[in-house]
């Protein structure tokens, strides 16, 4: 069976998959993950475009395939958004197992979730408390950038796979309700559910 992760960043084509086989690590099972197709979050609210790129990954992932979709929610609840593009997504492809998971607001509030354990990683300072509440902060990319020691900055395209590799899983999925779905959903698919 293979994942076919459908991203939106740059970044994520990195990072997702290494999230994806880490998941897989924990429950003791071997994940395949095809090449994330990357598609930015605003061709995919467009009529046809999601359809047309579940089609896509549909034929890369072959008969026993599954689709995970995983966009930023930015400003619109992943409530709301989510099940739309489910409903579409399953429209277009109903013999599939299909899940999408909106990370709340950003992919990177999941490592702010998790700060204590990527202290002193990729440039960050250490210790590093996380916020409050990481999924509110509007910009979590210039949270890690603020928190970074000179002359570093959070790069999305170097630093987002090396920090999905290291993070507290556990941590996150407490601190983030958005992770704790993405990983419930990516366990479900690599179950065959």
């Amino acid at each position: 069976m293979t994942i076919v992760p459908v991203v939106e960043g740059h970044g994520e084509v990195e990072a997702v998959p290494v999230l994806i086989r880490r998941i897989a690590e924990r429950m003791g099972v071997v994940a395949r993950v095809a090449p994330p197709i990357r598609v930015k979050r605003s061709k995919l609210a467009k009529e046809s475009e999601l359809e047309r790129t579940i089609e896509l990954a549909a034929r890369i992932g072959g008969v026993d395939g599954s689709i995970l979709v995983l966009l930023d929610a930015d400003e619109d609840l992943p409530c709301r958004l989510a099940p739309r593009l489910l409903e579409r997504a399953r429209a277009a492809r109903s013999d599939r197992r299909i899940r999408i998971v909106l990370a709340r607001t950003e992919f990177e509030a999941w490592f702010i979730a998790a700060a204590p354990s990527i202290a002193g990683k990729r440039g960050l300072a250490s210790p590093l408390a996380p916020a409050t509440d990481a999924e509110a902060i509007r910009d979590a990319k210039g949270w890690l950038s603020q928190r970074m020691l000179s002359p570093h900055r959070y790069r999305e395209t170097i630093d987002q796979a090396k920090l999905a590799a290291v993070f507290d899983l556990d941590l996150a999925r407490i601190h983030s309700p958005s992770f704790d779905k993405f990983w419930r959903d990516t366990e479900d698919l690599l179950r065959g559910g």
